[in-house]
This record gives C-alpha cells, sequence and structure tokens, in this order.
C-alpha cells in the first residue's frame, strides 16, 4: 500500500533538515544518498521512497531554499502597490529575507551557495523565474509610461545590473549588511523610475552621452 502524501512530506521535511545538518558538519561537500541515509538512520532502499534519485533530493533542497523568495515575488507582483513601490517591495522583501539567513548562519548560507554553483542547471528556474516575475511589474510601469523606447527584455536586464548586490546573496559576504542598506536600494529604484529610458537626445545624435570603452 503507498503510503499516505502527507507522510511522505513530512519525511521528505525531515530528511532536508538532516540536510542542513550534514552541510553544517562538513561544509559544501557532495552529499550522497548513501551519505543521507546514514545520517537519517534508515536504509537507502529506505530513502528512495521519499526522493527517486540524487537529482529529486537536489530539486527538493533548491525549492526550500527558494520558497520564502518565490512567496514574496508572487505577493509583490498580485499586490495593489504603486509600480514603483512594488519594484522596490520586490527587490526589498527578498535582500531582507536573505539578510535574515545571512544573521542566522552565515557559514550555512554560504555552503548552499556554494552547491547552487555547483548544480547551477538545478537552480536555473529559479532565476529564470525571478526575471519572470519581474517582467511582470516592468510591463505594468510600461502601461504608464515608464521606460520609454525600451523592451521589457532590456528594462528587466537593466534593473537587474542595477540592483545586482541586493540580489547576490555572494554580495553580503564581500560587502555587508553596514553598507548594503535597503535605504540605498529606495534611492536606486527612485533613480531607475526617474531615468531609465533611451534619451531624445540619443535616438537622434545616434550617440550616448559619454564615450563607451572598447
Amino acid at each position: 500500500m503507498a503510503r499516505p502524501q502527507t507522510d511522505i512530506e513530512a519525511g521528505r521535511a525531515a530528511l532536508l533538515e538532516v540536510v542542513d545538518d550534514l552541510i553544517r558538519k562538513r561544509g559544501a561537500v557532495d552529499i550522497s544518498m548513501t551519505d543521507l541515509a546514514a545520517a537519517a538512520g534508515m536504509s537507502p532502499s529506505n530513502l528512495y521512497r521519499f526522493f527517486d534519485n540524487k537529482e529529486a533530493l537536489l530539486e527538493a533542497v533548491a525549492e526550500r531554499f527558494f520558497a520564502e523568495k518565490i512567496r514574496i515575488m508572487v505577493e509583490v507582483t498580485e499586490s495593489d502597490l504603486p509600480v514603483q513601490e512594488k519594484m522596490y517591495q520586490y527587490f526589498a522583501r527578498r535582500y531582507l529575507a536573505t539578510v535574515e539567513q545571512y544573521e542566522a548562519e552565515p557559514d550555512l548560507l554560504k555552503s548552499y551557495l556554494e552547491i547552487g554553483q555547483q548544480y547551477f542547471d538545478v537552480i536555473r528556474g529559479y532565476v529564470d523565474l525571478g526575471d519572470h516575475y519581474l517582467s511582470l511589474i516592468v510591463a505594468e510601469a510600461m502601461e504608464q509610461g515608464y521606460f520609454e523606447g525600451l523592451s521589457i527584455d532590456e528594462t528587466v536586464s537593466l534593473v537587474n545590473q542595477m540592483v545586482h548586490c541586493y540580489t547576490n546573496p555572494g554580495a553580503l559576504f564581500n560587502i555587508g549588511t553596514t553598507k548594503l542598506k535597503v535605504e540605498k536600494l529606495a534611492v536606486i529604484i527612485d533613480i531607475i523610475f526617474a531615468g531609465l529610458e533611451k534619451k531624445s537626445s540619443m535616438q537622434t545624435s545616434g550617440q550616448p552621452h559619454i564615450k563607451i570603452v572598447s
């Protein structure tokens, strides 16, 4: 008889806690299904009742890691906030969620980031999902006259580059929370909405205001 889904979900959640413990002890060392089964005190065959294979385990780890940020993205994009405030909340709330992880267990976060680099194909979909939700905000802003002359993809790319320090968790280790303040992020978003468009002088002259190095 198949186990009830609630039992499977509870088992998976408990095993993901074991993964946390293994990473705390060993760092970003590759964890095999055999390692996890031993740490959980079960046989490898029993472990496969919860995760079909190593890829399924990694996908579950990624899903849990990004769950709060996905919740924030959905909540913000579906809100009735003014579009500029919406973009600020979209980045600020996810950044603060990362800061909470960083301040609680910096070594654990760092190890997960290293694992994410090793298995980027597993997390690529979550990165693309972030761009998807940002594009919804950009499209709403364009309906209100912002980002004139730019496409959605161009605007998303430019915005991502301008707020990169707030979306890249690794920046917390290199820059620190004392410099990465949400107040500064608010200023960046203000500047984005005030000036991110193809200026008429650039369009008529065909040249930017500054000389582009090559």
